[in-house]
């Protein structure tokens, strides 16, 4: 027996997609659903390794822990890591499979991808009662919808209805809504169901004469209206735009325990990847986080951050041209806190040798811990655990770089020299001990009376916002006729409004 569906769409990129299908989910399983999260396809530079050592998107990532169950390669089969404006790395079911140009790969190979997208989500339906799909962008980029494996193409293949779900915050609501709906073929639109409204502020009474409108145009109702929230952008996809409306810039930083606060200064290298590492620091109370591309912007930091990237060759030049190189070995010298995560691990040793991300062949580094790269061309895949500061840690590795180290002191699988920290692990900061511990020691070099709290827990405030995103769909959605739909598919008989697509 094939298991529900549902498709959450959106009228743009960046609607809440991610966190709506997150609540969603939560939803489920807190009424004792077996549900699963899925998509089809993922642009993202953000990704996690599962238990089997699989690369995915950490939105869906994310969506599986709101559904109390493990992640895994079937719920997110295609994963794009883009190395720049016109390319992307293919990841299929956690491995990646080669480079290709956004023609290339909507050019045909897309499509070819539909059977292993349809095969992986039809495994999830026979596993689980329910399962809730994620879109991505608009299903109405008539552009793209002759080679679409993530949204309507997806929907039509397995027979989900779909959700659109629309940023009222952004103004435009009603439009976005009729024109995503209009610009679809008739059997497209036979799957829309109807719409959710996102971050609304306000008196819904005044919105509901709009609803009862875009209805009668439609004949489509609006599933609900769920209100604006800050600090619920968790683990989504694009980039730095996304992330600093989530943990980092919308939560209020809680007064210290000590005496002081504690400064991190995240470089907001180029291909950025991963940078949800420091939402752990950012959870701290007193720990604030900001995001800098300017030398002078590091002066006060008693911390800066060095993330990872799709790009360390890149990320290298970036650095030097804006002189934040020179001012992270000025750091380094003066003995003030420096932590490089991945790339940013990297692009702190003595030297690259790159014939694989940007075929630069050597490179030198910026010299500061004695460690020396050579790019594989297989990536490295998996979910180390070990001690580090006398505490246990717990990670996970994305890298083509392999790293020779030849001194400091041991620090993960990288090293420390004085200040200067380098370690491939991304997550490691999730481990409260740790990540107190090594607070500690930066609050202690930086001569802050800072002091790491005794009872924050990184994943019991993860497991708070999903629960706030389950309480969000179960106190503003219409959960009734959720389920029917979810259970039962799109109503029978929806109207088709015109133009519909072109031919």
């Amino acid at each position: 027996m094939t298991g529900g569906g549902l498709l959450v769409a959106g009228t743009t990129s960046d609607a809440g997609k991610s966190v709506v299908t997150a609540g969603i989910c939560r939803w489920l399983v807190r009424r004792g659903v077996k549900v699963a999260p899925f998509k089809a396809q993922n642009m993202s530079l953000n990704s996690f390794v599962t238990r089997e050592g699989a690369e995915i998107g950490r939105a869906q990532a994310m969506q599986a822990q709101a559904c109390r169950v493990e992640p895994t390669a079937l719920m997110n089969p295609v994963l794009l890591k883009p190395g720049g404006e016109q390319s992307s790395q293919v990841v299929l079911l956690g491995k990646p499979v080669g480079e290709l140009s956004a023609r290339g790969y909507h050019g045909g190979r897309q499509q070819r991808l539909l059977g292993t997208v349809l095969d992986c989500l039809a495994e999830l339906r026979g596993t689980y009662d329910a399962v809730i799909c994620e879109g991505a962008g608009s299903p109405a980029e008539i552009n793209l919808r002759r080679t679409d494996i993530v949204n309507m193409g997806i929907a039509r293949n397995a027979g989900l209805p779909v959700l659109v779900v629309g940023d009222i915050d952004r103004g435009g609501v009603f439009a976005s809504f009729f024109g995503t709906v209009a610009l679809l073929s008739p059997e497209d639109q036979a799957h829309v169901a109807g719409f959710l409204v996102n971050k609304f502020r306000g008196d819904v009474s005044l919105l509901e004469p709009g609803l009862d409108m875009l209805h009668g145009l439609t004949g489509r109702r609006t599933y609900g209206v769920l209100p604006f929230r800050h600090g619920l952008g968790i683990d989504e996809e694009d980039g730095l735009r996304v992330s600093l409306r989530g943990t980092v810039r919308e939560s209020n930083v809680s007064p210290p325990v000590g005496e002081d606060v504690l400064r991190v200064a995240v470089c907001a290298i180029p291909l950025m990847s991963n940078f949800t590492d420091v939402d752990a620091l950012a959870a701290e109370p007193g720990v604030v986080v900001r995001f800098v591309d300017r030398p002078e912007e590091l002066a006060d930091a008693d911390l800066v951050v060095v993330p990872g990237t799709r790009g360390t060759v890149r990320a290298l030049d970036w650095l030097r041209e804006r002189g934040l190189a020179d001012a992270l070995r000025r750091r380094a010298a003066e003995q003030r806190p420096v932590l490089g995560i991945c790339g940013g691990f990297q692009l702190l040793g003595e030297h690259i040798e790159d014939d694989v991300e940007s075929r630069r062949g050597h490179v030198d580094g910026l010299g500061i811990l004695p460690v020396r790269v050579r790019f594989a061309r297989e990536k490295t895949l998996t979910r180390p655990e070990g001690e580090a500061l006398g505490e246990h840690v717990t990670g996970y590795e994305i890298h083509h770089g392999v790293a020779e180290v030849s001194g400091g002191s041991p620090f993960l699988d990288g090293c420390r020299v004085g200040q200067t920290w380098g370690t491939h692990w991304h997550g490691s900061l999730e481990s409260d001990g740790f990540r107190r511990a090594f607070l500690r020691e930066v609050a202690a070099a930086a001569g802050r009376r800072f002091v790491p709290a005794a009872d924050t827990s990184f994943a019991a405030l993860r497991e708070e916002q999903l629960d706030r995103l389950g309480d969000l769909i179960e106190e503003h959605a219409d959960t009734d006729a959720l389920w029917r739909l979810i259970e039962s598919g799109a109503p029978q008989g929806l109207p088709f409004i015109p133009p519909g697509a072109p031919a």
